[in-house]
């Protein structure tokens, strides 16, 4: 009788367990879509409290290979996924979906901005990652040594950002100084520096951390405001994305509804980015 009464409670605790056991969504990736899905999740889970969202960061690429991997539902992603991505996983259904829009924009340090540095020129960003302009008083600006920042390889905002101003998402940066990873990292570099150009999401800048305009071959100076952002003619812009295994479902299907939806849709405008149905 007792070891009935213990094989009772043992199956009861299973039960309980089983029942009080939270879902889980397990998403990682591009810091750029990062504070979309960070805020939207925490938001979702309000009305779904018996589901974990977790969200972790580390680049584009972690969120693509995680996802191949198996470890992710959700990749966050803010540049294409590459045809060797795609040959890495043969397995995987690689299924992109865009919740919004965003430029990339070459960011200089408040100090070199105010000095009347307020656009460039592909080629001179290009010069300057190249090594072969060193000092932005060859630019017109102060006599001062430019900080070049770079990011890591992986990162889908580099992808972006070499594609057009090199037309090669893979080219180097012989004359970077530094080679950081998030936007935040970068932004904090920039904000402690005097001198330093980078690369950020528009959603980063702020008063101590300046967009520089592009001056095109025609002479046309096109700025990077979200005017320019939601009629493609900021040359440097891209699509956010999440991207699934196949099409989603159940719960990672729910939450992708509501990134799409009205409500989704205003946290990605309220993060700072342009929304898809503009």
């Amino acid at each position: 009788m007792k070891n009935a009464y213990t094989l009772l409670t043992f199956l009861v605790c299973i039960i309980i367990t089983s029942c009080d056991k939270k879902q889980a969504i397990n998403i990682a990736g591009s810091t750029t879509v990062l504070p979309i899905i960070s805020v939207a999740a925490e938001e979702f889970r309000k009305s779904n409290p018996k589901l974990n969202i977790i969200v972790n960061e580390g680049g584009s690429g972690v969120g693509v290979n995680q996802l191949g991997e198996g470890k992710l539902d959700i990749g966050m992603v803010s540049r294409d996924i590459t045809s060797d991505e795609i040959a890495e996983y043969p397995e995987i259904n690689f299924k992109p979906i865009s919740i919004g829009k965003d430029a990339v924009v070459p960011v200089i340090s408040s100090e070199i901005y105010n000095t009347g540095i307020t656009s460039l020129t592909l080629d001179e960003i290009a010069k300057i990652y190249r090594g072969e302009i060193q000092n932005w008083k060859e630019l017109g600006g102060p006599d001062k040594e430019i900080l070049v920042i770079d990011k890591e390889a992986s990162r889908g905002t580099r992808h972006v950002f070499m594609e057009i101003v090199f037309g090669n998402k893979n080219a180097e940066a012989n004359g970077a100084d530094l080679v950081l990873g998030s936007n935040n990292e970068e932004q904090t570099a920039i904000v402690q520096s005097d001198a330093a150009i980078g690369m950020l999401s528009n959603a980063w800048l702020n008063d101590d951390v300046k967009g520089l305009s592009i001056k095109m071959d025609t002479g046309e100076i096109i700025e990077p405001s979200i005017k320019n952002i939601i009629n493609n003619k900021f040359p440097i812009t891209r699509d956010l994305l999440i991207v699934t295994n196949g099409s989603p479902k159940g719960s990672v299907k729910a939450f992708i509804d509501y990134l799409l939806s009205d409500e989704g849709q205003k946290i990605v405008e309220d993060s700072g980015y342009v929304r898809i149905n503009q």
